[in-house]
């Protein structure tokens, strides 16, 4: 019989900062920038959707598909988000697209002066949908709102049963949970009942799409979604 292990937690006090970078000031100077960015989207009949996600969740996979899928009636650009490199945005060059890269550097999202420079970069005036891929990462961009109208959070099977649990707060703003890679449940031993249930009960309100990209099993029920 394995031995009970008593584990002790240690958690932040109430209004204790650990990370002083991002200090309230900070967050309140990007939310401000963001609803900046979303007049300037509303005032140029521009859908913008953010798309998040760790590393090899899918993103890439599911915005060149949605691409494909709408660009004969939506005049579309996609902002990519990388941190050094510019593979995802290559690949969605191929589907006739024009894309902004974003190189962060360091920093581990996206932010609301970042999606404002690459919206410079583009005439607005003749962009329907604006695909927005943020930086791997299921944590960093929580805090960081760009003004988009969607946030879309995608999570592969092959993250584990755990991944939503682990990273509650990412899904709380999101209004779209994109489950990808659904043809691996089977080899990962768990379905995708474990992560709808999580997220549906951190937020009641996020609507579910299992997809495989492969097939482009559930993207048109993400367009549904998004109404486009």
């Amino acid at each position: 019989m394995a031995q009970e292990v008593e584990m002790e937690v240690v958690r932040p006090a109430e209004g204790e900062i650990f990370d002083i970078e991002l200090d309230e000031d900070f967050l309140r100077r990007n939310r401000e920038l963001s609803e900046k960015n979303r007049q300037i989207l509303d005032s140029n009949d521009c859908t913008a959707i953010d798309v998040l996600g760790s590393v090899g969740a899918g993103k890439t996979s599911l915005i060149k598909l949605l691409v494909r899928k709408l660009k004969s009636k939506h005049r579309i650009a996609v902002v990519a988000g990388d941190l050094t490199t510019e593979l995802d945005a290559a690949r969605i060059v191929e589907e006739g697209v024009e894309v902004i890269q974003i190189n962060t550097g360091k920093e581990c999202h996206l932010d609301a002066n970042l999606l404002k420079k690459a919206m410079e970069k583009l005439d607005l005036q003749k962009v329907d949908v604006l695909f927005i891929e943020n930086v791997g990462n299921l944590i960093c961009p929580t805090d960081f709102p760009l003004g988009s109208h969607h946030r879309i959070v995608v999570v592969s099977v092959t993250e584990g049963p755990h991944t939503v649990v682990k990273h509650p707060f990412i899904f709380e703003d999101a209004s779209i949970l994109v489950i990808s890679k659904v043809d691996l449940c089977q080899a990962m031993g768990f379905g995708p009942q474990t992560l709808r249930e999580d997220a549906l009960r951190i937020n009641p309100k996020l609507r579910v799409v299992e997809t495989n990209c492969v097939t482009g099993e559930g993207v048109d029920q993400v367009v549904a979604l998004l109404q486009l």
